[in-house]
């Protein structure tokens, strides 16, 4: 008995420990790269996510699995997009995105990728950035895109993260690699700037080089100034000392005035020479302070010419440089105009060409079908007369006979005679009759005779339509009475 209790406590205690292995196993660690979703009945919607941490999964009611947290790298290479300026732009772009561990957001990735792999995740945002790509694109112009890239990316930002938003997903960054255009606008506008750079460039250095010439004819004229100031003060002091010396001497002469008489001779000569060698000092002085002016001026205008020479070129640099660039710029507008009229000229005449060989062959087919028709309608009356075409021909004609004969009373229906005057002689040959005569029955006879039509198509007259006269082949009867009328008018006439 005791043993058999030793064994069933044994038997719970075991099970107990099972019971807390696989409790323990149910309690799941959510790692730092990785969200926990917990789906079933959790209580707090669709699932219950965590981003770290940890929760225990209740057995059979609750089931678990992770999203993975590492961030997933998307070439995007968009080709053809329309901008704002209805100009086709490339941008190649590299977008990295990763599942979002925002509370708000870890459960629309719960709702839409769970169980998805990370090149399922890379072809979903694929579809998704390359429409908000297309879309930023066709907000801005080229110069936007192109030199505010600041603005661009934040619109890409903005656009492409609020839409990644809805599946879970957060935009990390945004890498744009280059972008171009199919007209080569982008080029220009760099070729342009360029142009101005090395413009400005060329002006600062003209500019610096001025400023250089200026500064060293302002310097080489201070130095001339203190030169000539040097040599005048030099100058004034060889003056005071000669004033000095002459008065010295003039004082010492006064002190020895006794010894001047007897010395008068002496003294006349040393003061020749004195003078004389005076003289050659001050012309020696004279003549170079003259040199030394000369070279001076020569120098300073020297400096000057230069300083003018190298203005010149400056100006002359710099109007080169606006006038070939505003030409280059002029020449490249007018063929990126001549080409779009030259392509627009040729597109319009295929357009035309094209509905041309369409109306044409609309018009060939109309015609096959009516000649068609007309052959298989001709083959039919050829059936209908056995065979013979000439019957057949017949057949046509006498279908068409009521409108010839109305088309030869029309011709003479319309024609008014108010008045005739005839003069008649009232001479006439036997079996003829008279002038008037003539002229009724010459009326009559410009109408083609029936005769003559069934001659031009190369058929006979039918005998039941009548038969010409041997004496007047081709002649069309006139009625007995018509003659007797024209007979009666033409007495009447001669009577008055």
């Amino acid at each position: 008995m005791i043993e058999s209790s030793l064994i069933i406590l044994v038997g719970l205690v075991f099970l107990i420990l099972l019971m807390l292995m696989y409790a323990v196993t149910r309690y799941k660690r959510c790692p730092s790269d990785k969200i926990l979703v917990i789906y079933g009945k959790t209580g707090q919607g669709s699932a219950k996510c965590l981003a770290g941490g940890a929760a225990f999964v209740w057995p059979v009611i609750q089931d678990y699995e992770y999203l993975d947290l590492t961030p997933i790298s998307i070439d995007v290479d968009l080709k053809g997009a329309l901008s704002k300026q209805n100009i086709r732009v490339s941008v190649p772009s590299r977008f990295t995105v990763a599942i979002s561990n925002d509370v708000s957001i870890m459960t629309n990735a719960a709702e839409r990728l769970l169980g998805k792999g990370r090149s399922e995740i890379a072809d979903l945002s694929k579809d998704i950035i390359f429409g908000q790509l297309r879309l930023v694109v066709a907000t801005m112009d080229i110069e936007e895109i192109n030199s505010d890239r600041d603005k661009f990316l934040t619109n890409v930002t903005n656009n492409v993260g609020s839409e990644l938003k809805k599946i879970g997903l957060t935009l990390i960054n945004v890498n744009v690699t280059d972008i171009q255009d199919e007209s080569g606008y982008i080029e220009a506008l760099g070729k342009e700037a360029a142009a101005q750079a090395i413009n400005e460039a060329r002006v600062s250095v003209a500019e610096r080089v001025r400023e250089g010439s200026i500064g060293e004819a302002e310097a080489k004229r201070d130095q001339r100034i203190k030169v000539a100031n040097a040599e005048a003060a030099a100058i004034s002091g060889e003056a005071e000392a000669k004033q000095e010396e002459r008065v010295r001497v003039a004082e010492a002469n006064a002190r020895s005035i006794e010894g001047e008489n007897r010395s008068q001779i002496s003294i006349a000569q040393s003061d020749s020479e004195r003078r004389e060698r005076e003289a050659e000092v001050n012309n020696r002085a004279i003549a170079t302070e003259k040199v030394e002016a000369a070279k001076a001026l020569e120098i300073a205008y020297a400096a000057e010419v230069k300083s003018e020479n190298a203005r010149r070129e400056m100006e002359q640099a710099k109007l080169e440089a606006d006038v070939l660039v505003q030409a280059e710029i002029a020449k490249k507008k007018l063929e990126i105009e001549a080409e779009a009229q030259a392509e627009e000229i040729r597109r319009i005449a295929k357009g035309q060409a094209d509905a041309i060989y369409v109306k044409k062959e609309a018009e060939a087919r109309g015609m096959y079908q009516l000649l068609t028709k007309q052959a298989e309608g001709f083959d039919q009356i050829v059936k209908a007369s056995r065979g013979s075409s000439r019957d057949a021909v017949l057949m046509m004609i006498a279908d068409k006979l009521e409108g010839l004969v109305k088309t030869q009373v029309e011709a003479i229906k319309n024609i008014k005679i108010d008045k005739v005057t005839v003069w008649e002689g009232g001479n006439q040959n036997e079996g003829e009759g008279n002038s008037t005569s003539k002229f009724i029955s010459g009326l009559y006879k410009s109408v083609p005779p029936m005769s003559d039509l069934f001659n031009m198509a190369g058929m006979d007259l039918p005998s039941y339509l009548g038969q010409a006269r041997k004496d007047e082949v081709q002649t069309p009867l006139i009625p007995q009475q018509e003659v007797e009328d024209a007979e009666e008018e033409d007495d009447s006439t001669k009577e008055k």
